[in-house]
């Protein structure tokens, strides 16, 4: 039989003080309705011991199973595991918190809805990497992504900058020619400008 979104919510408010235990088997279903998931659909039992308090709530929970989702080689759909436990801490209170650990649930409050909580622990319990046994990846896709990591424009800038290097070479090399010319040029002109005179002097020694 198919959840709904209320066989999620906890009545906390009719609950004495201690602990209760609650289970859920999460399936496709549960990942239809939320937006933007990472998960397509799975197969997972999970078990939530809640410790009540007088001002927080405890919950310990435990997930094992399999989730589906895209494969970061191929892009396309390969099926994971996901096992592992959580705490998570409910508290009252008005204030926000930076704690990933602590949720926040208003004085005025008499329920908790455990979905997106259980949501996000199915993805911290997903694989650092989602891949494909290997051979098992669509070829076609794996070529593809292949052609577009070789990034041959990266080669063209490189050949675009050996060529500036060689042109400004060829401009250094031009500019020193010309300097030489000038040095020439100049000695020329200073021998034109000695007076006659200084010319017969420079003989006699």
């Amino acid at each position: 039989m198919t959840k709904s979104s209320r066989d999620y919510v906890i009545p906390f408010i009719g609950l004495k003080q201690g602990t209760h235990t609650f289970e859920y088997h999460v399936k496709d279903a549960f990942f239809e309705g939320l937006e933007y998931s990472i998960i397509h659909s799975g197969d997972v039992h999970i078990d939530l011991v809640l410790d009540k308090k007088e001002t927080m709530m405890i919950g310990n929970f435990s997930v094992q199973g399999k989730v589906n989702t895209a494969c970061d080689r191929c892009a396309e759909p390969v099926n994971v595991p996901v096992r592992g436990t959580f705490q998570l801490v409910y508290k009252f209170g008005t204030e926000p918190s930076d704690d990933e650990t602590l949720v926040i649930i208003h004085p005025d409050s008499y329920e908790i809805d455990v979905k997106n909580d259980i949501y996000e622990l199915l993805t911290v319990s997903m694989p650092l990497r989602c891949v494909h046994d290997e051979g098992e990846c669509d070829p076609d896709m794996v070529d593809a992504l292949n052609e577009y990591l070789l990034n041959p424009e990266y080669e063209d800038d490189e050949e675009s900058d050996e060529d500036e290097d060689d042109s400004d070479d060829d401009f250094e090399d031009e500019s020193d020619e010309d300097e030489s010319d000038e040095d020439e040029d100049n000695n020329d002109d200073d021998n034109d400008d000695i007076d006659p005179r200084w010319s017969i002097l420079k003989d006699l020694n």
